[in-house]
């Protein structure tokens, strides 16, 4: 019978081989940072507000347990981190208007410093209550995304509208939010899954054809309850275009195209705003998915519009008139 003889050089390959294959194996067994049951989590704020990492900075009564999000507008929209149950919280003479998220995946968020004004002159007059710091009801059931409170001041915030996030994993101690933060998906809009929306968008044109319109968005808007917000950066947002969308008569040739065109700069460069038709919020159209906004109306302003095929059965479609912030007829 042969026998095979291993050798010291042998055993050190072979050991140096399953020491390598573990530590490979560990790295892609590591979970990424910031993720929650390895997925991101929505960031708490509609719009383009930056934040640093001040998450254990000393404090008066400890260290610091959250991040704070600044310079943020007051009454900006604070949506759901992930789906799960809110509770008030407004007996905090330091947190003043607070709202503990209760996630679905056993992760505890704390919202703090909401609004209580009812002007912008920070007066304190509005308290703790639905509609001036918080958007749905003490207990109320939220989807990720949907907006549950507004930005203010209240508490030992006084004067500085902003937001100070924490989480809690297995609603145990506060762990550092920054990475949540920098992994955190940006919502184009705030909304519930399953109510009904529609947005206006403003931005640049930079694709037309084949039935959709690519716009370089830079500030948007929902109906209804929303105002005008920015985005973060350009944001590329992909509409398809409603057979009887009305459009301006610049991106007109453009729209009609079966095949999908790269605008050039003397079109491209006109502003336009674009008025998507009512839908159901969902969670592709909440993140701007391709194809999920249908473009009903399409206006720069200053510019003519075209109808691109029949009249709309009903002008429901777009909001308000009063909504569209003065827009002549047609425009």
């Amino acid at each position: 019978m042969t026998r095979h003889r291993t050798t010291a050089r042998g055993v050190s390959l072979l050991l140096s081989a399953l020491f390598c294959a573990a530590v490979v194996g560990s790295l892609h067994a590591a979970p990424k940072p910031g993720l929650v049951n390895g997925s991101p989590i929505v960031f708490p704020l509609i719009g383009d507000y930056a934040y640093g990492m001040n998450f254990g900075d000393p404090r008066v009564n400890g260290s610091h347990q959250g991040i704070d999000i600044e310079r943020v507008p007051w009454r900006t929209p604070v949506v759901a981190a992930e789906s799960g149950k809110v509770k008030w919280w407004t007996t905090s003479a330091r947190a003043g208007c607070m709202l503990y998220l209760y996630g679905k995946s056993g992760t505890t968020y704390l919202y703090i410093h909401l609004n209580n004004d009812l002007t912008e002159k920070s007066e304190d007059r509005g308290g703790c209550k639905l509609g001036v710091s918080y958007a749905v009801a003490d207990g109320a059931k939220v989807t990720a995304g949907e907006q549950i409170g507004y930005v203010g001041d209240s508490g030992d915030a006084e004067g500085n509208d902003h937001l100070h996030f924490e989480v809690h994993p297995n609603d145990g101690a506060a762990v550092n939010p920054y990475p949540y933060l920098n992994a955190a998906e940006r919502l184009l809009f705030p909304g519930r899954l399953g109510t009904t929306f529609s947005l206006g968008l403003r931005g640049t044109p930079v694709a037309a054809g084949a039935g959709s319109l690519e716009l370089l968005v830079t500030s948007v808007r929902w109906w209804p309850g929303g105002k005008w917000t920015p985005v973060v950066g350009e944001r590329g947002v992909t509409l398809s275009i409603a057979p009887d969308a009305v459009v301006d008569t610049s991106l007109a040739a453009a729209l009609a195209s079966p095949d999908r065109r790269v605008l050039q700069a003397r079109t491209g460069s006109q502003p336009v705003t674009a008025y998507t038709a009512k839908a159901e919020v969902t969670a592709a159209a909440l993140r701007g998915t391709p194809g999920e906004l249908v473009a009903a109306r399409i206006s720069r302003p200053g510019g003519t519009t075209v109808a691109t095929g029949p009249a709309a059965a009903e002008d429901s479609a777009l909001p308000a008139p009063a909504e569209t912030e003065g827009l002549r007829p047609g425009i």
